[in-house]
């Protein structure tokens, strides 16, 4: 039998651990992890602002334009389709399988108010570009100052 020295900091460093476990997968990982419950595809996108608005890319490999749908409502921009799982006869014994094939829904709060009327959505490779004009309300006004 061998005796262990008792040390109070060795405990809470293990709770700090825990914790800290605990609240990366919980906060981190959430959004994913509910998407894959719900049976959904998670979509990557890239959100950047210029100087004529905003714009949105997406990866959406094997799709063609007619599979996405794009839609804004308010100050979200709304990204939906269907990745199709491809038939193979004689495919023998899997090894591995990341790719995914199932639906997608991926919505994107826009950080101003856009002209959705004037928004474009381009499909070019399987990446999808949606380019949203600032609205003319968030245009910054340009004031003249006169002399008195």
């Amino acid at each position: 039998m061998s005796l262990t020295r008792w040390g109070p900091y060795r405990d809470v460093l293990s709770l700090r651990e825990a914790m800290d476990r605990l609240f990366e997968e919980s906060i981190v990982r959430r959004p994913q992890a509910l998407e894959e419950r719900a049976g959904l595809v998670s979509v990557p996108v890239d959100m950047y602002e210029t100087d004529e608005g905003i714009v949105v890319k997406s990866d959406l490999p094997g799709l063609k334009p007619e599979d996405v749908d794009v839609s804004i409502t308010e100050n979200t921009l709304t990204i939906k389709g269907q990745f199709e799982a491809e038939e193979e006869s004689g495919r023998g014994d899997v090894h591995v399988w990341e790719r995914r094939y199932g639906s997608f829904h991926r919505s994107v709060m826009l950080p101003k108010g856009v002209d959705a009327e004037n928004a474009e959505a381009e499909f070019e490779d399987g990446v999808l570009r949606v380019t949203l004009p600032t609205a003319e309300e968030e245009k910054p006004k340009q004031i003249r100052v006169e002399p008195n």
